[in-house]
């Protein structure tokens, strides 16, 4: 667990405190220049150091440790962090953007984590060119928007991470890295204190380097946690259909290989046919984003158009487009469909879904951050999901299933994940 680690890592004197953050200036000034998950930031071990040390004497009897003591998280760029700036790969004035601190972050401060520093988004988290790089092959991206959050996991530069999701921002980029992400039930892990981008899509995720971690971390920031004890194996379902073609070929054939893998395990599949209508799906969500970043962005917007990418500019203009009654229907029909969703589950026993989690392994990087369009209806569905790392193609990109849980079941998914996580193992 996190914890044990880092109480032994962050021990009780000064210069164990002194090797510890040793140890992370190494290893991120031997990475990150060629990585970039992290905003630049001046003086960053010696401010660590000096939160390091207070720490220790706010908490100096290991047995009164809170669960999080000494783990070094990063900051998606989005989110507001006391004594921290936040941009967001935005080009607008930096006094419009600021905020009080992310409820989230607090929370993590709370329990003992220590700020490694801000990772890097695509612009206002939706799709922009980034710097950062897969650590897996420095050619290929590591998905957006939560970039830098993925990376740095996956790089080892720290220990777990906090990104957003509006459309497959944590699910993809934990898939492309190699990493665990998880996704909670809509607003489970609060949203205040971060730049939004569609207030009635937008997830707070989790980066981890494993589902015991996630777990923890998750208990940390979810307020109303319940630790979930289930003995039976899940019953998991394959939502065949339109939605499941959209993967690649090489997907769909990994994902074939890890189904047998899970029934040979001794866990029950079960196919069903659902979203007969995901063309309908895809679109509504993206009426309901670029409508809610048009009203989100529109006094900034009018002042200062001129400093927003052109990619960013499109997606106000289409949502500019859109009326509030045809904004309203959408957010409708997104209701139904999450109850819809939610209903699959006890029509067809079903425990949690999985699918893959992105349409095939990582892309180069001129050619994007990938497509989400796995992760699209979980996440205008408000249903929590998982990345579980699933080996590794022939070139080492990493693969990872997605599973799904529904409807305010997070603790049932992340206490499950852990078996699942070590069957795939073995891939």
């Amino acid at each position: 667990m996190i914890s044990h680690l880092l109480v032994n890592n962050l021990h009780v004197d000064v210069p164990t405190i002194h090797e510890f953050i040793a140890q992370a200036k190494a290893c991120f000034d031997e990475k990150e220049p060629s990585i970039q998950a992290f905003v630049p930031e001046q003086d960053r071990f010696t401010r660590l150091y000096d939160d390091a040390i207070a720490l220790h004497f706010r908490y100096p009897e290991p047995a009164k440790r809170p669960p999080l003591f000494g783990a070094l998280v990063g900051i998606k760029d989005n989110f507001h962090v006391d004594g921290f700036t936040t941009q967001a790969a935005s080009h607008l004035p930096v006094e419009a953007l600021q905020g009080e601190e992310a409820e989230s972050v607090t929370r993590l401060k709370e329990a003992g984590a220590l700020i490694f520093g801000k990772t890097v988004t695509t612009e206002l988290a939706y799709f922009s060119p980034i710097p950062t790089r897969n650590p897996h092959n420095l050619e290929h991206t590591p998905g957006g928007s939560s970039s830098g959050s993925a990376a740095a996991v996956a790089a080892g530069l720290c220990h777990l991470a906090l990104g957003t999701q509006t459309i497959g921002s944590v699910i993809r980029p934990a898939s492309f890295c190699g990493v665990v992400g998880f996704k909670p039930t809509y607003d489970r892990i609060s949203r205040t204190g971060i730049i939004p981008l569609s207030p009635s899509l937008d997830h707070v995720g989790i980066f981890a380097p494993d589902a015991i971690s996630a777990k923890q971390v998750a208990s940390v920031l979810i307020e109303d946690w319940r630790f979930d004890t289930t003995q039976r194996k899940p019953t998991l379902g394959i939502p065949t259909g339109l939605y499941l073609a959209s993967a690649s070929d090489y997907a769909l054939a990994r994902f074939d290989i890890i189904c047998k893998l899970l029934s040979e395990a001794g866990y029950k599949l079960r196919r069903v046919k659902v979203m007969d209508d995901f063309q309908d799906v895809q679109d509504r969500h993206h009426v309901i984003l670029s409508a809610e970043a048009a009203r989100v962005h529109r006094e900034w917007f009018e002042k200062y158009a001129d400093l927003y990418s052109a990619k960013f500019v499109e997606l106000i203009q289409r949502g500019q487009a859109i009326g509030d009654d045809q904004l309203q229907a959408a957010l409708t029909a997104r209701d139904d469909f999450c109850a819809e969703m939610r209903r699959t589950f006890l029509d067809h026993d079903i425990d949690f879904w999985i699918c893959p989690s992105a349409v095939n392994v990582a892309p180069k990087s001129p050619n994007g951050t990938g497509d989400p369009v796995m992760n699209l209806p979980w996440t205008q569905a408000g249903l929590p999901a998982i990345n579980l790392p699933a080996g590794k193609n022939q070139t080492g990109l990493p693969l990872g299933l997605q599973v799904v849980g529904n409807w305010y079941k997070d603790e049932s998914l992340l206490f499950g994940a852990r078996d699942l996580e070590r069957i795939l193992a073995g891939l």
